[in-house]
């Protein structure tokens, strides 16, 4: 009987060392900040270096409310607001291969490969050179109805058919050969 009590502590303390582990690790999953507001996240990252300014947004036509975190280092986040009280997240950005991914696990840098595998389903992307350049469309899989946007780019010279505001046709071995990743992560509120 000291035995079963002994190795139910132990799991109990193993159990309880992994739960904390992966809250650690859940610090930077954007998912986590969306119902935050500009309290919350002073509150829960004294250590951000954070900086508040308003700017234009949506190609220049809103003006909005925005925060920085961690600026100018791998880990910097833009997060814009539905108001000037910043109670409620627009959205959130990164585009710096830091610490920040997403709930499933993408993060600047994630290949198109394991971005339809994480999906389910084959993606699409719209062409290079305009402001959504490379845009993914999850096309009914499993991130189709999430919030989340995701924006590719090739490594390396480009042919014109792969630029433009359009969604791309391409056969698997011309997209192979641009070894897309993810440039940019967008999570709208």
């Amino acid at each position: 009987m000291k035995k079963l009590s002994l190795i139910l502590a132990i799991l109990s303390l193993v159990a309880c060392g992994s739960s904390n582990k992966s809250t650690t690790n859940d610090k930077f999953v954007a998912e986590n900040l969306t119902n935050y507001d500009a309290e919350d996240l002073n509150e829960n990252y004294p250590d951000a270096n954070m900086y508040e300014d308003s700017g234009l947004f949506e190609e220049g036509t809103v003006e909005r409310a925005y925060t920085v975190m961690y600026p100018d280092t791998p880990d910097e986040l833009h997060i814009t607001w539905k108001t000037e009280g910043r109670e409620e997240i627009f959205d959130i950005r990164f585009s710096e291969n830091g610490k920040w991914k997403s709930a499933e696990g993408i993060k600047i840098g994630t290949p198109y490969e394991a971005l339809k595998e994480i999906n389910g389903e084959k993606i699409s992307f719209y062409g290079f050179g305009w402001d959504y350049g490379g845009a993914v469309m999850w096309n009914d899989g499993k991130l189709e109805n999430s919030k989340l946007r995701v924006f590719l780019a090739p490594d390396g010279e480009v042919a014109d058919k792969f630029y433009g505001d359009r969604i791309i046709e391409a056969s698997d071995e011309e997209i192979e050969s641009l070894d897309l990743k993810v440039t940019s992560i967008m999570l709208v509120n």
